[in-house]
């Protein structure tokens, strides 16, 4: 019979036939016409069936080999290793913890990922196994941070920028959840690049270049107009960063500034630990500023209003600390003055001077553009 059925489509495949002329006989009617309409239909049915999974497989696969382009889904579940996602299609689609956000995190719902949250999502590969798509926030998140960096630096905006790693180049930097470079020549401290690990520090953008994958950072320039605002004897507030047994590493506004233990106080000091601690906020006096150098030096002891205040009371330093300083201006103003006096009494006729150092040089009434180091200068009480 299976064979008879083949014979027959083959001999009907080339005969070409109006509905109108034909009329079937006797033989026809009874058997060959039932088969050769079943025939017929289901080819059309088959045919439908094969536009329509080309159709699904085409779109399919196109969401599959376009990874940057959105998808809608729905959170309907999350586990420890991400979400699962309904993304509508014939097979359900995952967003893996690595995946769901541009930050480091533990757990999805860290980043706000839990069921029910619709939102759009980028396809990034597919598990063969069971055709489970794999999706991606981070690769959205990714474009923004490029973009929103682009911005700052069209902005020359300050950031602030978590150190997260050190090489013997520079540090590296997180900024807007990307990864960028400073160069130590491009660092205001000489601290050494350990040292600055965990810390947040001012930053601008000196390079952005996605396509290259390039983000270079300067916190010499972020901290350029502080610089300059710096001014030996002003009073500004730190916090401790670290402690060393020379002294203590200040964090000034993004800058780095040396306590040294012999400027903290009169009283000699021989733990440091036993009078400040990391996270310590403090007042303290610019004693000198070197720019070419990016150092720093302060002091707490200039601040004293008696010997021995920052072991015993140091809450009182930093209520005096403004006008204890004001005093010592006032002092370093008339040793200024003596010193300029003294230098134009050196043959002012001859238009030479005696600079501070020794060096015999052009008259000037100038004082160098950093000031005074004022290190060494005597306590009120000593004068």
């Amino acid at each position: 019979m299976v064979m008879g059925m083949a014979s027959v489509a083959q001999q009907l495949s080339g005969v070409r036939w109006s509905p109108v002329l034909w009329r079937p006989t006797q033989k026809q009617r009874r058997g060959v016409l039932p088969i050769v309409c079943s025939v017929a239909l289901a080819n059309a049915q088959n045919k439908e069936r094969l536009k329509l999974k080309e159709l699904f497989e085409e779109a399919y696969e196109r969401c599959r080999t376009a990874p940057m382009e959105g998808i809608k889904g729905t959170v309907f579940g999350t586990d420890a290793g991400g979400a699962f996602v309904d993304i509508t299609a014939k097979s359900t689609a995952y967003l893996p913890l690595q995946e769901a956000c541009i930050h480091r995190i533990k757990h999805v719902e860290e980043a706000g990922i839990t069921a029910g949250l619709r939102e759009e999502f980028v396809v990034i590969g597919e598990v063969e196994a069971d055709d489970t798509l794999i999706l991606s926030l981070r690769s959205i998140q990714y474009d923004l941070a490029w973009e929103r960096c682009r911005q700052l630096q069209a902005e020359d905006a300050v950031v602030k920028g978590k150190i997260v790693n050190a090489n013997k180049g520079g540090v590296v930097a997180e900024v807007e959840g990307l990864k960028g470079f400073v160069p130590f020549s491009q660092i205001s401290t000489k601290s050494p690049g350990e040292e600055l690990l965990e810390m947040e520090i001012p930053l601008k953008f000196v390079e952005v270049d996605e396509e290259q994958a390039r983000l270079i950072l300067s916190h010499r320039k972020a901290v350029a107009d502080s610089q300059g605002q710096l001014g030996i004897g002003s009073v500004v507030t730190g916090t401790v960063q670290s402690l060393k047994p020379y002294g203590a590493f200040i964090d000034i506004g993004g800058m780095s500034g040396l306590l040294h233990v012999s400027q903290i106080s009169h009283d000699r000091i021989t733990d440091i630990a036993t009078v400040l601690q990391p996270g310590d906020i403090l007042k303290v006096m610019i004693l000198s500023h070197d720019r070419e150098r990016g150092r720093v030096s302060l002091s707490t002891k200039k601040l004293e209003p008696t010997p021995g205040d920052m072991i015993r009371n140091p809450k009182l330093v930093f209520e005096k600390a403004e006008e204890m300083a004001q005093t010592f201006r006032q002092r370093i103003a008339q040793a200024e003055a003596m010193a300029r006096a003294d230098m134009l009494r050196f043959q002012p006729e001859s238009g030479l001077t005696l600079s501070s150092d020794g060096i015999l040089g052009p008259l000037s009434s100038d004082l160098p553009a950093e000031g005074l180091d004022l290190s060494e200068v005597p306590p009120a009480e000593d004068s």
